[in-house]
């Protein structure tokens, strides 16, 4: 049975500060940590060009990180930034924010799951190139992808439905696998006699040309070199926000939150930066490489300098890590939102409710999974569009909360100069990341596609007429109580 929750805690604490490093860790890196190198990373910016912006990337999360831990110590509730929104600035700003917060956990869900073949296929080509085909956005889908994809996802809803405890301990082992595989493969590098500091130029990248490339020079090129990553660098951090998502299951004390946060960035900055510069140091002349197409450079690095066979197991046990810990990173943060606004009264008060043998929101996970069912069906491409619409709706959590932390410490007057200072950087880089998101900026690639703006315009639509409705429930609810 389930039963209603009110405002009173209902969660049990079972989250411990390893399970919550490793909920942000897995959520912040995915597939793109591994395959970028080689698509983005190293072709735009070079081994020095993305370190610059992944590190200058991780020092701006870590600026609104601090707005985060503040504002979960003031309201240790499931729903996160959504509560936030709530306290501080009434009903409509909470489900703005808490509508595109969904689409913005909940695409990724779904995304996770369609790498996976990605990742089987770069392993084993072909290998789930069976049953029936169709194309979607550019994009071949076979049967085999399709099965995989959603049995993981049957898998990891299980799994969260099984109980909060059982959930954190998959995910600090998916993410304690992450971390060891990737500084097995730096170890690895540096004692391989394969590895040489002449391979690594390029250090900012290079230009495409006609004739191949020409290495960028010079402080435009520098400076095109660190913009090209740094434009993309906040995306590549998001998942430590999911943390406050599971507030009221924290088994410690809310001090610890930032320590929390900032280790966990730093863990994938250490990745992202490990991964590319791996890549460099291994493969002889990687531009060329790169620009003849040749097929995931991390992945032939990794071969290069442990063997075909153990290094295909060692970044196929890092990738596939990262992909499920994200899976189940996001499933958590997705249906505690989803709780969250069920209980508050903004979705159907039944996703408000948690199971009373396993203390979980299992309505709310069992949706998740209905609507992460659709996904594979799609296939990456398409979910993309979907993707680079949702994560407008992590800026929006980023400047609600930071703003919320500015005004909660002015009226509570228990925040210092710099704390203020700190929340109102970090409100001002979130609107940052909105502006260079909807509206076409130069060359920096991060803008929405033709799609991405239909289905925001569309998601938009849908957000306005269900809170109507809502709306409209709700007080015929409440006439209907006055009347009896």
């Amino acid at each position: 049975m389930n039963k209603p929750v009110g405002q009173e805690q209902q969660f049990k604490k079972k989250l411990n500060p390893m399970d919550v490093w490793a909920i942000a860790f897995g959520c912040i890196i995915g597939w793109g940590a591994f395959i970028n190198p080689g698509e983005k990373f190293l072709p735009n910016s070079g081994v020095l060009g993305t370190a610059i912006a992944i590190a200058i990337g991780a020092v701006i999360m870590i600026v609104i990180s601090f707005s985060y831990a503040y504002m979960i110590r003031k309201h240790p509730k499931a729903g996160g930034e959504f509560i936030f929104a709530k306290q501080c600035f009434g009903r409509i700003p909470a489900y703005i924010c808490g509508w595109f917060l969904i689409a913005a956990y909940l695409s990724n869900v779904p995304l996770n799951s369609t790498a996976l073949g990605l990742v089987i296929d770069g392993l084993a080509p072909g290998a789930l190139h069976f049953g029936f085909s169709y194309e979607i956005a550019g994009n071949t889908i076979y049967l085999g992808e399709i099965l995989v994809a959603c049995g993981v996802l049957i898998l990891f809803a299980v799994i969260n439905m099984l109980g909060t405890k059982k959930a954190g301990i998959v995910q600090t082992v998916l993410a304690v696998l992450l971390a060891v595989t990737v500084i097995i493969l730096v170890v690895a590098t540096i004692a391989s006699p394969l590895t040489s500091w002449d391979n690594i130029g390029p250090l900012w990248g290079y230009f495409k040309t006609p004739e191949g490339y020409d290495p960028k020079v010079g402080v435009s090129g520098i400076m095109s070199a660190i913009l090209a990553t740094l434009a993309i660098a906040p995306w590549a951090f998001v998942g430590f926000e999911t943390i406050p998502q599971a507030a009221e299951e924290f088994k410690f004390s809310f001090k610890k939150v930032i320590f929390i946060m900032v280790i966990a960035i730093i863990f994938g900055t250490f990745v992202y930066v490990a991964n590319n510069t791996i890549t460099a140091l291994v493969i002889k002349n990687w531009p060329e490489y790169i620009s003849n197409g040749g097929r995931w450079p991390l992945l032939y690095a990794a071969q290069q300098i442990l063997g075909e066979i153990p290094g295909s197991i060692i970044l196929g046990t890092a990738v596939l890590s990262a992909i499920l810990s994200g899976i189940m990173g996001f499933y958590m943060a997705s249906s505690r939102l989803i709780y969250s606004m069920g209980r508050e009264g903004y979705l159907p008060k039944k996703f408000g409710t948690v199971d009373k043998k396993h203390n979980v929101p299992q309505l709310a996970i069992i949706f998740c999974l209905v609507i992460s069912l659709v996904g594979p069906f799609l296939g990456r491409n398409a979910l993309s569009w979907f993707v680079d619409m949702a994560s407008i709706g992590t800026s929006i959590g980023f400047g609600f909360t930071c703003l919320a932390a500015f005004i909660t410490m002015t009226k509570d007057k228990d925040g210092n100069i710099f704390a203020k200072i700190l929340t109102l950087l970090g409100f001002a880089f979130a609107c940052l990341f909105i502006v260079i998101q909807l509206i076409p900026i130069g060359n920096l690639g991060v803008s929405f596609s033709v799609p991405s703006y239909i289905i925001f315009g569309v998601w938009i639509a849908l957000g306005v007429l269900f809170f109507i409705w809502q709306t409209i429930v709700k007080k015929r609810k409440e006439k209907e109580e006055a009347t009896s």
